[in-house]
């Protein structure tokens, strides 16, 4: 007999990227005055409101498609935390799609079709820098990692909220790190 690590393969799902693990505060069918919660934009379109309904739907038709049914997924959680004095605790007001959205937003504990939750992406790894900075490693900046950036049409012209001072990619960046350590949930 085969134990489970012989048997199965895994996906992972979410590195390096941040969203909730479970979105508990609302739903990808929630609408607000006629306007789909998709169109928020913290959702963008997608068609999922956190990365555990993604990775289970993503495991199904992975499965559906001839994957071996014993596929497990692994789920980045590095970052996908709003901790903090901010972090929701309800939908916000219904008065927009995005006042709603961003009122609610993540749980520690494997679910069904996920072998595990990971880190991928260490925390305290830095994205990048918003500024070029010599390196050997032939890396640039990144518009995105820059706290003065006013973001682009996409992302309808919105501040990056990257911290200052960032180090190229891949380097550790102790402010970050701190900053995940101050907003953890549960708290630290």
């Amino acid at each position: 007999m085969k134990s489970r690590s012989q048997s199965t393969r895994n996906s992972v799902d979410a590195t390096a990227n941040y969203s909730a693990l479970k979105e508990d505060h609302f739903a990808i069918g929630d609408t607000v005055n006629g306007v789909s919660v998709r169109q928020s934009k913290w959702v963008d379109w997608n068609r999922y409101t956190d990365e555990l309904s993604y990775a289970q739907a993503m495991r199904a038709t992975l499965v559906s498609q001839g994957f071996d049914p014993g596929l497990g997924m692994l789920v980045d959680t590095s970052r996908n935390g709003w901790g903090g004095t901010a972090r929701p605790t309800a939908p916000g007001p219904g008065s927009t799609v995005d006042t709603y959205v961003n009122g609610g937003r993540p749980q520690a504990a494997p679910a069904a079709g996920i072998d595990a939750y990971v880190w991928i992406k260490p925390p305290g790894e830095s994205d990048g820098a918003g500024d070029e900075i010599p390196n050997d490693e032939g890396k640039g900046f990144d518009r995105m990692c820059d706290p003065t950036y006013t973001g682009n049409a996409r992302n309808g012209n919105s501040m990056s909220g990257a911290l200052p001072d960032a180090p190229i990619s891949g380097q550790w960046f102790s402010a970050q790190f701190q900053e995940l350590l101050k907003n953890a949930h549960p708290a630290l």
